[in-house]
């Protein structure tokens, strides 16, 4: 394997964890689509997961500017499935600290844990270890940016957009692979798939 895993070795290794679930999967927006992956059935294998964060944490030191950075660095994720990735990444890069943002409940706003709070000027690195509709990202970036903290850049292992995703430019992203999923209404969906599976929701 390379030192940085090339898409093709990333999504294999995906697919032997059992990562990467094929069927029909009806996510929380109604939407169906024939993949589902689930991130921490292949961070529960330690090689697995530093294999994954290394290599993430060797595209962003490839970034002349967040190399400069790295001391000073702040990692920070939505937990919890972000959370060995924000550590993996952190220890990679031996920067400064790694910290998170949880929800109180599964309809409340992501907040930060007691004594842990962006100082102005921060520099953070925001991760997680899926990128499908941005809204918890989305959501942790301007936390980050209201408290005076500057993101410097996204990172994600699996960059899957859904339609709705949104462009955080400026502000580059940086994922290990894209797994491109096609998205159904329900009538679409059984239109399109011969012979569809029972769906699993989301």
């Amino acid at each position: 394997m390379h030192l940085v895993p090339t898409e093709e070795e990333v999504l294999a290794l995906l697919r032997e964890t059992g990562a990467v679930k094929s069927g029909n999967f009806v996510y929380p927006t109604g939407l169906h689509s024939s993949y589902f992956v689930q991130m921490p059935l292949a961070m529960r294998y330690y090689q697995t997961s530093k294999t994954l964060c290394v290599g993430l944490s060797r595209k962003l030191r490839a970034h002349t500017e967040i190399r400069a950075m790295i001391p000073d660095l702040s990692i920070v994720a939505p937990a919890p499935n972000g959370l060995p990735v924000a550590y993996g990444i952190c220890e990679a890069l031996r920067s400064k600290q790694a910290y998170w943002a949880a929800r109180e409940d599964s309809n409340g706003p992501l907040r930060f844990p007691q004594y842990q709070e962006v100082m102005p000027g921060e520099k953070v690195v925001l991760v997680d270890d899926i990128l499908r509709t941005g809204k918890k990202l989305g959501e942790l970036k301007r936390m980050v940016e209201e408290r005076g903290g500057e993101v410097v850049a996204m990172a994600v292992i699996l960059y899957q957009p859904a339609p709705d995703t949104p462009d955080f430019s400026p502000v580059p992203l940086y994922y290990l692979a894209k797994l491109d999923t096609m998205y159904y209404q329900d009538a679409e969906a059984q239109a399109k798939l011969t012979s569809p599976p029972e769906p699993v929701w989301i």
